[in-house]
């Protein structure tokens, strides 16, 4: 189905969808705010009043290509998780993963009820693997707000993605799993770190492009990770290997919690977060990632349609029924060849908007590109801060995450505007993390597996 070529967005729709616009003077002072907030962050006497948290991840030194053997890793991030096993060998690896669903009652169960599942897990898998007799080291990526005190030690400072299991803030979530393992007693296995999935997808990033020095993840959740030198990160109190560098995973989804981004937040924004699980917190996230893009369309497809610009003024149920408008519709929607709505009009047929016409499938679009392209611009003024922080001149940055994955566009928008918001001298790319922060946890493993021989052997 083709609509004639000047079709476009009705210009009351277009009107009262620039505020979701962004210009460029907007996206720097965003991104000079988040400066200030970074550097409060990674300073002692400013850190408890910063919400950009800035936690040392006690991870220092980038792959090298010498890390051999075999590892695992565990990487929980949403609703479901995966175990990996992987092998290297110098510029090679296997890899072998299995995903389990954590089920809702279990996401808002107790602690221990979460960790006794991800054990039983893990003994299946290693058991399927008949690697159940060796202790292998293991990487764990908790990609939740971790306040570490070590590579094996992270307190959980808050749930988010729609977690909140019981008796695990406060507690160390190592100590938690390999409580729940020791309950079990039918496997070995040694907890060499513990980090999130933006320090994964980096140190997965940085064993293929040694350029790579920033992580950033824009899925279901937001949130990045950069090397810092350490004289900077005032929190870092361990010995310094030698690389005079540490990672700093920076809970940049809690960016604006304070309020510094209620100058660009819209009403669909604030009802997001009055109607989420946690009201007031990660509310950068909740203009960028997976778990609220869909939400936010559909709060604007609903507001118009009952203004009368959209369907004839005639919504649907399941138009008007929260979370019904899924974050994947806006891919789906944004892949369709300009011109055509194969997948849009599947789409809102499934809402029961079988009345769409031509023109409302231009106006649908419209206002899932201006979410779409909002997220894209907002992850774009971030990162553009932390390339300017780096002073390097040639950064890769080590992407990942469902939204940057599938979206048909999202890299394209984020490679044009850091051009635009960069120093032109800075040669920067963006690099999707191939296989998740999967790779990256028994990555970290394995540096510190080596550490660990080293320091035995001199």
């Amino acid at each position: 189905m083709g609509y004639r070529r000047d079709i476009q967005a009705h210009p009351l729709i277009r009107e009262k969808c620039r505020e979701l616009i962004y210009d460029n003077d907007t996206l720097r002072k965003i991104g000079a705010i988040f400066l200030d907030n970074i550097k409060r962050g990674l300073g002692k006497a400013t850190h408890a009043d910063s919400i950009v948290k800035c936690f040392p991840t006690y991870v220092q030194d980038l792959p090298d290509g010498t890390e051999t053997g075999k590892f695992l890793a565990l990487d929980l991030g949403g609703t479901n998780f995966r175990v990996l096993l992987i092998e290297l060998s110098g510029e090679h690896f296997e890899m072998k993963s299995k995903i389990f669903a954590i089920p809702e009652h279990i996401m808002l169960g107790s602690g221990e009820q979460l960790f006794d599942h991800i054990a039983e897990c893990l003994a299946i898998f290693v058991k399927e693997e008949q690697v159940q007799h060796e202790t292998l080291p293991l990487g764990f990526t908790f990609s939740f707000p971790l306040s570490q005190r070590g590579l094996t030690v992270g307190i959980l400072e808050r749930w988010t993605k729609g977690f909140n299991c019981s008796n695990v803030v406060g507690n160390d979530v190592v100590q938690m799993l390999n409580d729940a393992i020791d309950r079990r007693g039918d496997v070995s296995i040694d907890v060499m770190a513990v980090l999130n999935d933006s320090t994964g997808t980096l140190m997965s990033c940085a064993w293929l492009n040694k350029n790579c020095r920033v992580g950033i993840i824009i899925g279901t959740g937001n949130n990045g990770c950069y090397v810092e030198r350490q004289e900077n990160a005032e929190l870092f109190d361990d010995v310094d290997n030698g690389s005079g560098k540490v990672m700093i995973n920076l809970e940049m989804g809690a960016f604006g919690d304070d309020g510094c981004l209620d100058f660009v937040r819209s009403e669909y924004d604030k009802d997001v977060d009055r109607n989420s699980i946690n009201p007031g917190k990660q509310i950068q996230e909740k203009m960028i990632s997976g778990m609220y893009m869909g939400e936010l369309v559909r709060l604007v497809l609903e507001k118009f349609t009952k203004e009368g610009l959209l369907f004839g003024g005639k919504g649907s149920d399941m138009l008007f029924e929260r979370k019904r408008f899924y974050t994947k519709y806006v891919s789906e929607i944004e892949s369709d060849e300009p011109g055509l709505f194969t997948n849009q009009k599947q789409i809102l047929e499934e809402l029961g908007l079988k009345h769409a016409t031509e023109q409302d499938y231009v106006n649908v679009r419209y206002i899932c590109e201006c979410i779409s392209r909002r997220a894209a611009h907002l992850a774009s003024a971030t990162i553009t801060t932390l390339l300017h922080k780096m002073d390097e001149k040639k950064v890769t940055v080590g992407v990942d995450g469902s939204v940057y994955r599938y979206h048909p566009h999202f890299r394209n928008l984020m490679m044009e505007k850091i051009r635009e918001l960069c120093d032109p001298s800075i040669e920067f790319d963006l690099m999707l993390s191939e296989d998740g922060s999967g790779r990256g946890a028994a990555l970290v493993a394995a540096v510190a597996a080596r550490h660990k021989k080293k320091a035995l052997t001199t």
